[in-house]
């Protein structure tokens, strides 16, 4: 029995930190994230968005990509109900929470600062959530 309980303490962490916890809501996947530093003149704010995962499972330090990610798609989902359709990171990832300001742009596309026919500057580039089914 002790040594069930063991493997059950060290397999159930590692089990967990594959787990997809949030799922893309339904028109999410059109809004657009764009880096922080890219003008968006054009776009109207349409508020400041604030979302939270667990970043920790017991004493287990979940992947920081995956909690990336999920703040990201969490921040998409939001910015649906905000009648927004482009979100910026407003700071950095930080134990689990980020905050995001949302816009709305319609056919705007942001532009980088400094690129001004829309091209992405050497070393940048745009990501787009995993879909894991």
């Amino acid at each position: 029995m002790r040594q069930f309980l063991i493997a059950a303490a060290l397999t159930v962490p590692a089990l967990l930190a594959g787990c997809v916890w949030v799922k893309m809501a339904p028109g999410a996947q059109t809004v657009r994230v764009v880096p922080a530093g890219q003008e968006l003149t054009a776009c109207q704010r349409r508020g400041e968005i604030a979302v939270s995962v667990k970043d920790s499972v017991a004493f287990y330090q979940r992947n920081h990509l995956k909690v990336r990610d999920e703040l990201e798609t969490l921040a998409r989902n939001e910015a649906v109900g905000l009648g927004a359709d482009t979100i910026q990171p407003r700071t950095e990832p930080r134990e689990g929470e980020q905050r995001f300001v949302a816009y709305s742009c319609g056919t705007a596309a942001p532009v980088a600062r400094g690129a001004r026919d829309g091209t992405p500057r050497a070393g940048e580039a745009e990501t787009f959530p995993i879909d894991e089914r």
